[in-house]
């Protein structure tokens, strides 16, 4: 592949599949450290989280949305809305497809619409490390292939690096001519606070897995740089009820505990500074319905 041209290019990258496809892992390795984060849970990702990657004079801006999926509830419905808003103001749209799974009726909508938007589009097959039978991968490029929508198919390992490289130098190709949006070294605009958020809620999943409900969310109130260079933070974990607090904070605290210590690690790795993190459980059952919630993921509240 011809490298990148010299001419400074910059564009924004629409990160679009099925929940779990391995879109947040995959803008991970192309920023190079963790924006977006990532757990079994299916819908982890609920805002729009934007990371920056240079390849040669082109600036990569990822766009990582929530999965596209057929939603039926409100919160999902606006999550899912938010993902193909998404789609239609990028430059160019990028198709990660769990190549482990056989493409449905599902997978079919959606290829038409991103048919649709009329947007340069790339499909990259993710996970085929966990793929023995290579005849299942031709199978998966035959069928995406008859669709004739890609400009190049890819064969990746989001969570290895395999193929990775190459799906660069193809993105950065397609970026248009014109300056760039961030500094070179610039690895994302989400506020650090966000950020600090959502890799709390990270570690929740993480560490309780199917024992709590994607539902649960992490808002920040109080985040803070003191004299000496540390951040001191604050933060509510929002759950609906009651059994939920308590598998949360576990026997006599120690689950709390366990999981401020590995997110105080997380943020602090993250912005290269001491971590003081303080987090409170509260009931919120219907934290889902109020305005607010939509607007701190920047999701569109609709009654």
């Amino acid at each position: 592949m011809n490298t990148p041209t010299e001419q400074p290019r910059c564009g924004h990258i629409a990160l679009i599949g099925a929940p779990n496809a391995g879109k947040s892992t995959l803008m991970n390795r192309m920023v190079g450290t963790k924006i977006s984060i990532v757990t079994p849970k299916a819908q982890t990702t609920r805002t729009r989280v934007t990371g920056v990657a240079m390849e040669g004079e082109a600036q990569l801006v990822f766009v990582d949305v929530p999965g596209v999926f057929d939603a039926t509830q409100q919160f999902e419905k606006s999550m899912v809305s938010a993902a193909w808003n998404a789609a239609k103001s990028a430059d160019v749209i990028l198709f990660i497809h769990d190549a482990r799974k056989k493409p449905t009726d599902e997978t079919e909508a959606v290829v038409a619409r991103i048919r649709d938007l009329g947007k340069p589009a790339i499909i990259a097959l993710n996970k085929t490390d966990a793929v023995d039978d290579k005849k299942v991968l031709l199978e998966r490029t035959v069928w995406f292939n008859e669709r004739l929508v890609w400009q190049h198919i890819f064969m990746i390992s989001a969570r290895k690096g395999d193929g990775v490289q190459d799906l660069r130098e193809a993105l950065a190709e397609l970026m248009p001519p014109g300056p760039h949006l961030y500094d070179r070294d610039a690895l994302t605009d989400m506020p650090m606070r966000l950020i600090a958020s959502e890799l709390t809620r990270e570690q929740c999943f993480l560490k309780l897995q199917e024992e709590l409900p994607y539902t649960l969310t992490v808002e920040n109130e109080k985040y803070d740089q003191r004299a000496d260079g540390s951040v001191e933070i604050h933060q509510n974990i929002i759950v609906q009820n009651e059994r939920q607090k308590t598998i949360l904070i576990g026997e006599g605290g120690q689950m709390l505990k366990a999981i401020g210590e590995r997110a105080r690690h997380e943020i602090g790795r993250l912005i290269g500074a001491k971590c003081h993190l303080y987090l409170f459980v509260k009931v919120r059952a219907d934290w889902k319905d109020k305005p607010e919630a939509y607007s701190y993921l920047g999701l569109e509240f609709r009654q």
